[in-house]
Order: C-alpha cells, then structure tokens, then sequence
C-alpha cells in the first residue's frame, strides 16, 4: 500500500510540470499501477509499463490532430 502511495504521490506532483506526452506517462502510471497492486502486488511494474503506453498514446494522439490539421489547413477531407 505505501508502494501505491508514493506511485501516485509522485505522478501527481510531476503533473503539473508535464508535457502533453509526460502527461499520458503520468497518466499511464496512476493506472498501471493501481493495476499491479491488486496484480499480486506488482505496483512499479505496472506503473512502468503504464508509462510506456500512455506516453505512447499521447504521443498518437497528437500526431493524429497535427494530420487533421493539416488536412484541414488544406482543404481536403480529415484521414480515417
């Protein structure tokens, strides 16, 4: 349970500090490991592998709105 504590301790004051793809890292974390706590108590690697993925996800994401910009920048109809 401290595990837990400082996992979102920590996330919460690097929040205000991040990014848009730090935030999907911190993000990523809080859940991760939550999910590794009540996975048999593996609440870092849950938050490391959270991280990864949301950092991942962030930075899709705003890949996706720069090519929907673009597109509309342009003129021609938003990608699928």
């Amino acid at each position: 349970m401290k595990t837990l504590a400082i996992v979102l301790a920590m996330s919460v004051a690097g929040a205000g500090v991040a990014g848009s793809a730090n935030a999907g890292c911190v993000t990523g974390a809080v859940v991760g490991g939550v999910a590794g706590h009540y996975a048999h108590h593996h609440a870092l690697l849950g938050a490391a592998a959270g991280c990864a993925v949301g950092h991942h996800m962030a930075v899709m994401k705003k890949r996706r709105l720069a090519e929907q910009r673009a597109a509309a920048a342009h003129g021609a109809p938003p990608p699928h």
